[in-house]
């Protein structure tokens, strides 16, 4: 009787993990990796908002399948986004890896994730190395190569005749990629270029350069908290009548509530922007408003078009197996926010970049609309490198 119950026992066990086994194939879990603590959480929090926002729009289901985001916080730390994918690998037992605010944080991760037969896919980091000689089949971006933002601010300044530029970035690999692409498409004079420290709160000693110099424009990348520093502080020490200021991802929905009438005027080259006239985009930042009581970032947006993007592909692929999601997500026509989304050879987003100034909407709230169109289906600088 005991060699019976055993067997019993042991058999209801097999049937439990099967059904386990079962229910993990015929659902998708995703691992999404961001800065939630810290001064930073500001934009990690905004990721995570739009990702569940996301979820809830196709009802918590991706694909058709039954869906699950499990967050984890990088601590805008190598070391720190390490041990958070470890845990989502092994631990959660994560189909894919998406999110990451930072090029240092992406770089220390990539290979951890593509290497174990899963996707990542970025929503915000593009650093050059994974754009070219660094590429690999499993990494896609679901933003946009750092240089490209930048790339488009140098070249509207070429084309309105700004003769001379100082530049401004924090030092690490996206403020040298973005400053690379300014110069890439800037063909007057560059001052001096500048690096300050990453989570810098005070430019004093920067603005003071900045005065000696006499540049006609100062380009920075200041994103985040340093952002609303540099600006707040531009403004009292009366650096506007020293140099014009433009900017990439400085003067945005992080930054604004903040600012307020401070960044009024401020123009920045973007590749989304809160009015672009899409069904998705609409929707999207209609329900972002109403749920949370401001306007969603680009980081947010990207946020929103990455977890899309992954119920696209599984709609598409009738499955989450990684090599049919990379084939669909490598061909392109992914719907976005941005409207439908071509895809490089080295899966980086070829698309428009626009001409955004921070205005107040109807009802006072500080925000962003679209001047012009910098660029069209604007390609990054790298694909040609790339070889997979």
């Amino acid at each position: 009787m005991k060699k019976i119950l055993a067997l019993a026992g042991l058999v209801g066990s097999l049937c439990l993990m099967a059904g386990a086994s079962q229910a993990q194939s015929d659902s998708v879990k995703i691992g999404y990796l961001t800065t939630l603590s810290g001064p930073a959480a500001i934009i990690g929090e905004q990721m995570q908002n739009a990702a569940r926002l996301a979820l809830d729009h196709r009802g918590g289901r991706l694909g058709g399948l039954p869906a699950e985001i499990v967050f984890a916080d990088d601590q805008r730390k190598p070391d720190a986004a390490r041990q958070a994918v470890t845990r989502l690998l092994q631990r959660e037992r994560v189909d894919m890896v998406a999110g990451v605010i930072w090029s240092h944080v992406l770089l220390a991760v990539a290979k951890q994730v593509t290497a174990s037969d899963r996707l990542l896919l970025s929503s915000n980091a593009g650093p050059a190395q994974l754009a070219g000689a660094g590429c690999h089949p499993n990494f896609f971006s679901l933003s946009w190569q750092n240089d490209q933002n930048s790339e488009a601010m140098g070249g509207y300044m070429q084309s309105i005749g700004v003769k001379s530029v100082y530049l401004l970035a924090p030092n690490y690999q996206a403020g040298k990629d973005i400053l690379a692409g300014f110069k890439r498409q800037f063909g007057g004079e560059i001052v001096a270029e500048v690096y300050t420290q990453l989570g810098q709160t005070d430019f004093q000693a920067e603005f003071s350069a900045v005065r000696a110099a006499d540049p006609e424009a100062v380009f920075i990348f200041q994103p985040g908290g340093m952002g609303i520093n540099f600006i707040k502080q531009w403004k009292q020490g009366g650096m506007d009548r020293v140099s014009d200021l433009y900017s990439v991802f400085t003067v945005d929905a992080i930054s604004l509530p903040a600012l307020r009438e401070a960044a009024l005027g401020t123009r920045a080259t973007q590749n989304w922007s809160p009015d672009l006239a899409t069904d998705m985009n609409r929707r999207f930042v209609a329900d972002y408003k109403a749920r949370h009581g401001n306007y969603p970032s680009f980081y947010a947006a990207q946020a929103y078009d990455t977890i899309m993007a992954i119920d696209y592909a599984i709609g598409e692929a009738g499955t989450k197996d990684t090599a049919a999601l990379r084939r669909v997500l490598a061909r392109g026509d992914i719907p976005t926010t941005r409207g439908v989304l071509k895809m490089n050879r080295n899966h980086f987003p070829i698309q428009d970049f626009y001409l955004r100034e921070a205005v107040l909407d109807s009802d006072g709230v500080a925000t962003t609309k679209i001047v012009d169109t910098v660029f069209a289906d604007h390609a990054d600088s790298y694909a040609g490198e790339c070889r997979f």
